[in-house]
């Protein structure tokens, strides 16, 4: 499903980078490798996913439209890949999520509504907004073609690492509900079957890793954080027996280790992440004791962070970088 992903995909999506820093590399005492999808188109790799799982509807369906519920960055790969394709979208997006990702979703032609994530139920909502409208449903991690669409990240990093003669790696993931994750696992499987994949969340929001040493699913109780990219309230039914079976055990961040990850990566990579996207650099950086590899490949997720939260980063970590 893969490698089918990215033919529909093709050049539609930006091969990202794979960025080095030797004041990384003293940082960590490794040899650390950014995977720069926030440079992707709308800002994170969800594009990806948005393209092949909005390209996989049959067209009698598609033309109906698509509806999804994300914090963000799904929302804008969704958005994105709708408009592109001539067909309406409808996001449920809370409403606490960064403006920057409302408006940009909106800027994409969507049409938003917005939830309290605490009180409301986002599903119902969601059927709801598509009541007589038949638009298809595209989850943000439970969804097959999604899962497809993210793995397309593993296969360009085992080409990059394959010229860069990495021979094996610790792979870090920022992971929500494991989507990216369970997709790069899949894709490294079968080209690069010597890395380790370890998935990276914030303290407080680590049901992945939970979940992996009790090799059942964990829940996270609902609060906020500003990694808001990757809160879900626990691993998906489809992801999480993928993630089993393939992945090591987890890295835990706290915030304030991420905003020191995007001051670094700002300062020696020249790239903007938002503090979600940031979880990986930030266990490559600070965790790396943990790895029994010398080499780490952390893979930045997206870049779309208020200005206030980048500022904070800066202010409290810019000097010390």
């Amino acid at each position: 499903m893969i490698q089918a992903a990215a033919k529909r995909i093709g050049s539609k999506a930006i091969r990202t980078p794979l960025l080095s820093s030797p004041f990384l590399d003293e940082i960590a005492e490794r040899k650390v490798y950014v995977k720069a999808e926030c440079l992707q188109h709308t800002g994170s790799f969800k594009f990806r996913g948005g393209w092949s799982a909005v390209s996989a509807i049959p067209e009698a369906d598609r033309k109906c439209g698509v509806i999804a519920f994300s914090s963000g960055n799904h929302a804008q790969g969704v958005s994105f890949a709708a408009k592109e394709h001539g067909i309406p979208a409808v996001i449920i997006m809370p409403s606490d999520a960064p403006k920057i990702k409302i408006e940009n979703t909106k800027a994409f032609g969507a049409e938003v509504v917005l939830f309290d994530r605490f009180n409301d139920d986002r599903l119902e909502i969601a059927n709801k907004a598509n009541a007589g409208r038949n638009m298809t449903l595209i989850q943000p991690f439970d969804n097959n073609e999604v899962i497809a669409g993210q793995g397309t990240v593993g296969l360009e990093i085992a080409e990059q690492a394959n010229d860069a003669n990495i021979d094996a790696a610790d792979v870090l993931v920022c992971c929500g509900g494991g989507g990216l994750t369970s997709g790069i696992a899949l894709a490294l499987e079968r080209d690069a079957p010597s890395y380790t994949m370890r998935t990276c969340e914030p303290a407080g929001f680590d049901d992945v890793a939970r979940s992996l040493v009790a090799g059942e699913i964990k829940q996270n109780a609902p609060a906020t954080s500003i990694c808001d990219a990757i809160l879900t309230p626990q691993p998906g039914d489809i992801t999480f027996p993928i993630m089993k079976r393939l992945c090591g055990t987890g890295h835990v961040v706290t915030e304030d280790e991420c905003l020191h990850a995007m001051a670094l990566a700002f300062e020696r990579l020249k790239i903007v992440i938002e503090p979600g996207g940031a979880a990986a650099l930030a266990a490559a950086l600070f965790h790396s004791k943990d790895s029994d590899n010398d080499t780490m490949i952390a893979v930045a997720t997206g870049g779309n962070v208020d200005a206030a939260i980048f500022q904070m980063a800066l202010d409290k970590y810019g000097s010390k970088a």
